[in-house]
């Protein structure tokens, strides 16, 4: 057994073929050929995607499979006359490349890799541990299509209401996912529990009043009035109805009875 093949025994690749992870830039492989220990090559995929290996020189891949890059490497070696049957094992130890950062309100915020081709936007979520009990339910993404920046935000709830996959977007390397944190209201003055709440989906003043646990004894609904941002930045103060959207930054304030 040569030293390529006990050190393939005893560690283990950082992403196993068959995920079919693509190679990026940065990420770091070892290169072997069965019987052949000379053309043993730690080395890290470059910029351009290419690496540089003994007797056949450049050879591009990235955005290739492990073994799509194998088969390349072995038929170069093969065609030059190099290596009669040359048998390439290549092993992932480093990605560096082909990552998503996924940022703001998720449970495990950070940067994680396109272990396969088709990952989609709600595979990578699920890696980050879902949206956080804080976050919004709109993803907005960034990322680089075509050669052109796009942003897109993304509604997840009505994604998997309307059971349409069409915004469940396939990802690249270097995109980005940010969730940003729920809109709130507040509610005080004569209800059980005053303080700051998530604004739900399609969220009535009524369920603002449920949310903040009712009114008190003293409280009333006559004595309902909500302070609201308008565009210009001042603040109007409005008498609403039960059936009244609120809509978030609301201050919603309860009036003691004076009866």
């Amino acid at each position: 057994m040569t030293g390529a093949n006990v050190w393939a025994a005893t560690e283990q690749p950082a992403v196993e073929k068959g995920a079919e992870y693509l190679l990026g830039p940065g990420d770091v492989i070892r290169i072997s050929v069965f019987q052949s220990p000379d053309l043993l090559l730690e080395t890290r995929v470059s910029e351009n995607g290419s690496i540089s290996y003994p007797l056949i020189g450049n050879v591009k891949v990235g955005g290739l499979a492990l073994s799509v890059a194998e088969a390349k490497i072995a038929k170069l070696l093969k065609d030059g006359g190099f290596v009669v049957q040359p048998q390439v094992s290549i092993l992932l130890l480093q990605i560096r490349g082909n990552q998503v950062a996924v940022l703001g309100q998720v449970n495990r915020p950070g940067r994680y890799p396109l272990e396969t081709a088709n990952t989609r936007l709600s595979d990578m979520l699920s890696q980050a541990g879902g949206i956080a009990a804080t976050g919004s339910d709109v993803v907005i993404f960034s990322g680089v299509r075509d050669g052109k920046q796009v942003r897109r935000e993304i509604d997840i709830a009505s994604m998997f209401l309307r059971g349409d996959a069409q915004d469940d977007l396939s990802l690249k390397g270097g995109d980005i996912l940010y969730v940003h944190r729920a809109p709130v209201f507040y509610i005080y003055g004569e209800v059980q529990r005053p303080g700051v709440f998530r604004v739900e989906r399609d969220m009535t003043v009524m369920q603002a009043l449920a949310s903040g646990g009712g009114l008190t004894q003293k409280g009333t609904q006559r004595g309902l009035r909500i302070h609201r941002r308008a565009a210009d930045g001042k603040v109007q103060v409005i008498e609403p109805a039960l059936d009244e959207p609120v809509r978030p930054d609301d201050v919603v304030y309860v009036k003691e009875s004076i009866f």
